[in-house]
């Protein structure tokens, strides 16, 4: 049976959405639970009562997002059983082991550890609070490590190997999968770009205050830990995803010739296109603006290995199906006599190839029939979309150097103690707040949109990854999934609103500030 493209294409969105969707508010409970952490800490160590509502305040506007993560994460686990069942069937023993691990984190540690969070302020010592918090921040990271580590495992599939009778991946070594370089790079990155985000988010919204001449004393302190922290985080969100940019270079090739419109293989060391108009017809890209060197020392830390191309990976790749054909004929015949010697060769030979033979699932039934044309299709269906991939990473890669430049520029006003000083700093403040979101989203497409035609890395093709269902019923549920998501992102925005603006006064954290005309006045300074 020839796969209906149609139902592959709506079970992409579906998922695509509401992985986009699910990401709004994962990076910020990664970010601001931190920055929560580091006012207690500052609270326990001055005593400062100040200090303690600054946590209570933040702390209100962290259990909202937090609960909206929740919320939008647990429908997501539910499409591996409606949309992607082939996927959680062949590769469930992988995959279905980090999740599991996750899902005790979220909803037991990390849920307790919420609830003493909130309840525990008046019911706690100073310490044992803090500890909670401390621990409620490291839990809350450690959660998203396994996410990670079984999404790192579809871009690089470690520790597994196919089992003839069964039909499925199965786990050789649980150690590779945990330690899988490209899961590594791939959770300090986002976890970083997560610190980002809290950062901003902490960052704008006293910006706001202090525009209004509103909760001064809080503004100022939350903006210092912010601007502090934010600068930290943003250095490492540049630095790590050079690392990351490395992983993928070694493992995922054709990603990263498309990340750079890199039509041809070039000498080495390869240079970085700094601009350029990718002309997908003609395998060219027009006015490129090129920095030597850059590249290549990012993809290959050397001056001397050459980057792969485009064109080069499809003939590739086209030898890879052939030998991919070869090892899905031994697997057939493995099937119908396990003890067939030749068979078991070919097999052990080219069973890492047998994934590109798959790739031939999407235009035919049985692989082995296929003609020189079938396979050219299903070696060109390797190539991602190359502009979504090449404007994607270069828009995020710009807003990152934003995020540097602006934190810096805060952490020197805070150290000067200016941070009131200049209105048009803090409206451009104000007004950045949705960057580091656009940022994290754009990463996301490149990581999982670049992986494509593949579920998982030159194993199981996107396309026989779905479940047997018509296009009817996943419009129905993706029909669902919109409603019920466009409800929760009201709820969330308009909660978000109304507590932001409350502010601390509002919510009786903290007395209101003095009756003063905005921004016409030198506020107190914001030393603990």
């Amino acid at each position: 049976m020839i796969i209906d493209p149609e139902v592959v294409t709506l079970s992409r969105l579906q998922f695509a959405l509401t992985a986009l969707y699910h990401f709004l508010f994962v990076p910020l409970t990664l970010g601001i639970v931190w920055i929560l952490a580091i006012m207690e800490a500052v609270y326990v160590m001055t005593g400062r009562e100040v200090w303690k509502r600054m946590v209570q305040f933040w702390g209100v506007l962290f259990g909202i997002n937090f609960a909206m993560g929740v919320a939008t994460g647990v429908t997501m686990e539910f499409q591996f059983g409606m949309n992607w069942a082939y996927y959680a069937h062949y590769v469930g023993d992988v995959f279905g082991t980090p999740l599991a691990i996750e899902g005790l984190m979220a909803f037991f540690l990390e849920a307790t550890l919420v609830g003493l969070f909130f309840m525990g302020w008046n019911r706690m010592s100073r310490i044992a609070h803090l500890l909670t918090t401390w621990f409620l921040a490291l839990g809350t990271n450690l959660s998203a490590l396994w996410i990670l580590i079984a999404n790192g495992w579809m871009q690089n599939p470690v520790g597994s190997a196919f089992n003839v009778q069964t039909m499925r991946m199965e786990v050789t070594s649980f150690s590779e999968v945990m330690f899988n370089p490209v899961a590594q790079a791939k959770f300090v990155h986002t976890v970083s770009a997560g610190y980002v985000i809290g950062s901003m988010f902490v960052l704008s919204i006293s910006a706001w205050y202090l525009l209004r001449g509103r909760n001064t004393d809080v503004a100022k302190r939350s903006m210092t830990v912010a601007a502090s922290f934010g600068l930290a985080a943003a250095l490492s969100v540049v630095v790590l995803g050079d690392e990351s940019g490395y992983a993928v270079s070694e493992n995922q090739k054709m990603k990263m010739a498309a990340i750079e419109a890199m039509w041809e293989t070039e000498p080495a060391p390869a240079s970085f296109t700094l601009f350029g108009l990718p002309d997908v017809e003609n395998h060219t890209t027009h006015y490129a603006l090129r920095i030597p060197w850059v590249m290549g020392l990012i993809g290959t830390r050397s001056i001397d290995k050459p980057i792969p191309g485009i064109t080069n990976l499809v003939e590739d790749a086209k030898g890879r199906i052939h030998t991919g054909i070869e090892a899905y004929d031994a697997m057939l015949v493995l099937r119908e006599d396990k003890d067939n010697a030749q068979a078991k060769a070919i097999l052990a030979a080219h069973d890492k190839d047998m994934g590109y033979a798959l790739l031939l699932k999407r235009f035919m039934d049985d692989p082995r029939k296929a003609t020189p044309a079938d396979i050219q299709k299903a070696a060109d269906s390797t190539i991602p979309n190359v502009p979504v991939l090449f404007w994607a990473f270069r828009i995020m890669v710009a807003c990152g150097f934003y995020f540097i430049a602006l934190f810096a520029v805060m952490f020197w006003q805070a150290s000067k103690r200016q941070l009131d000083k200049r209105r048009w700093l803090l409206k451009v403040a104000l007004w950045s707040l949705p960057l580091p979101w656009v940022s994290t989203e754009l990463g996301w497409i490149v990581a999982e949109y670049g992986r494509q035609p593949w579920a998982i890395e030159g194993v199981l093709p996107t396309a026989l990854g779905v479940s047997s269902v018509t296009s009817g019923q996943v419009w129905t549920s993706l029909g669902g999934f919109v409603l019920f998501y466009s409800a929760l992102a009201i709820i969330d925005a308009v909660l978000m609103v109304k507590y932001a603006k409350k502010g601390p006064d509002g919510l009786g954290l903290w007395p209101p500030s003095e009756p003063v005309p905005p921004m016409t006045h030198v506020a107190a300074h914001a030393g603990a």
